[in-house]
């Protein structure tokens, strides 16, 4: 088996073609499509980072192009065939990159480590996948990855709530921008907005809440096994309670989360 040595200078090209080959391996094939990842969280030793800072935004716009154009050329393989094929497509409107120095020692000179997630939020059965380009198993921390997309994507425009937590991957912000959040392990054919990495005895759908639009009330029903609490008290499964402005959320007495509504 050939063993891929480090290179000396890393390259722009090299970094595209890392983007692209992490995109081919990380495919999710679906009942009527096939779902690729796009967010890409790119890791590069500081002397390589510092080097290309200067052309960044050129090497990502230039990455989204070749992203687009691959899966536009599998697209159009199928349409050649004139057969019913799977499309490929991804959960986004656009492709997520950037590029990160990694300052804590991770990344050796002349490696490319990329982690990369099918849609925004990361969950069980929905995961993209971590690849290097000196053959060695991925060392940044997914908790360091989440709190870097965070930090730099920043809240969107328009926040309704925010919910506080921590799970097995370590603190986590959800921002809620949509009218019904559900919550819970998830899995390989049950997604879940907002999923939490713990324990099997939170359910796959633990949770939903919903907003009303025209109050900008939230409310939350409790689809579980092991229970719902709100600030202490356990919710009848299956019942609408309204939801405080400011309220714990227990989940199975494992996981406690901290929604606060904006208005």
């Amino acid at each position: 088996m050939s063993i891929k040595l480090p290179q000396t200078r890393i390259s722009g090209q090299t970094i595209i073609d890392e983007l692209v080959r992490n995109m081919e391996l990380g495919r999710l094939e679906m009942a009527y499509s096939i779902l690729l990842p796009c967010i890409f969280s790119v890791y590069l030793h500081p002397d390589d980072y510092a080097r290309l800072q200067g052309v960044g935004d050129l090497i990502k716009e230039d990455s989204r192009r070749a992203l687009t154009a691959r899966m536009a050329d599998w697209n159009g393989k199928n349409s050649l065939f004139r057969r019913k094929c799977k499309q490929y497509r991804i959960a986004q409107n656009d492709w997520w990159i950037e590029l990160f120095a990694d300052a804590e020692g991770a990344v050796p000179p002349g490696d490319v480590e990329i982690h990369s997630e099918l849609n925004d939020v990361a969950q069980p059965g929905y995961r993209g996948v971590k690849t290097t380009l000196i053959e060695r198993e991925p060392s940044v921390t997914a908790a360091r990855v989440a709190r870097d997309r965070q930090i730099t994507r920043g809240a969107p425009a328009k926040v309704f709530a925010e919910i506080r937590y921590e799970d097995d991957s370590g603190r986590q912000t959800y921002f809620v921008t949509q009218g019904e959040v559900s919550i819970g392990r998830g899995g390989e054919d049950l997604w879940v907005d907002l999923p939490l990495y713990t324990s099997d005895e939170i359910s796959r759908e633990h949770a939903r809440l919903q907003r009303d639009g025209a109050t900008g009330r939230f409310t939350i029903v409790d689809r579980s096994r092991n229970g719902t609490w709100v600030n202490g008290r356990r919710l009848t499964k299956g019942a609408e309670v309204e939801l405080p402005d400011r309220a714990e959320i227990g989940i199975a007495d494992v996981v406690k989360l901290n929604f606060e509504a904006k208005r």
